[in-house]
């Protein structure tokens, strides 16, 4: 699993290739997140990128990574932009931060209920979803927060939105990162969930900003 300053890297690298301008400078002005030559060597090691001088191309692999990237991207941008209907200024912001951690299933069902559209708000094309082949118009599940659920419902992580990145850095150290299934155990007289082999006590606050699919009975 590639971590986000390897995600932005690939990112970038696919948006300059859009200019036709593959220099490893532009692909510096692109990324949002400064890198190194040890970076590029140890994406180079995964196969993921090709280097030629100061040139930088996506190899095959990273390609599809990078694509996949790309359309979690445009797609949170449509989704502020048309359904939360957030200022231009948010827009690029949030769709940074959603493009991290949106599981398939959700970025799937993000795509159907927003029609499958083929552009994001500045225009780009939005590439083509495994969802997008059979046009489905049915969202099996749902994104709610941890705080909605009763005791003995399920529902795995799919996003959090913390107040801070300290909040967020301390959930991730505590195990709760997207795709963890957490059962809540009790809401009173505290919120208690269960995951994994881990039993935790949260404030309800905190509940509050973890965003969970809810899962159904034996649905993983």
């Amino acid at each position: 699993m590639l971590n986000e300053k390897q995600e932005e890297i690939l990112e970038s690298i696919w948006s300059v290739s859009d200019r036709q301008n593959n220099t490893i400078e532009a692909v510096r002005k692109r990324c949002t997140v400064n890198f190194s030559d040890a970076d590029l060597d140890d994406l180079e090691r995964q196969e993921l990128i090709v280097r030629d001088q100061d040139n930088i191309n996506l190899a095959n692999k990273g390609k599809s990574i990078a694509e996949i990237i790309i359309r979690r991207h445009r797609l949170a941008e449509v989704l502020v932009s048309s359904i939360l209907k957030l200022k231009q200024s948010d827009m690029e912001d949030i769709a940074c931060k959603v493009e991290h951690s949106l599981l398939p299933e959700v970025e799937e069902s993000i795509c159907t209920l927003l029609g499958h559209p083929e552009f994001c708000p500045d225009g780009k094309r939005i590439p083509r979803g495994r969802c997008c082949t059979g046009k489905s118009k049915v969202i099996d599940s749902s994104v709610v927060s941890l705080k909605e659920l009763t005791p003995g419902e399920r529902g795995k992580i799919t996003y959090i939105k913390p107040d801070s990145h300290s909040g967020f850095h301390q959930l991730i150290s505590f195990g709760l990162h997207p795709g963890v299934v957490i059962t809540v155990h009790r809401k009173n007289p505290a919120f208690c969930i269960k995951f994994e082999n881990t039993e935790l006590a949260l404030d309800e606050n905190v509940a509050a900003s973890i965003y969970v699919w809810k899962l159904t009975n034996g649905e993983l």
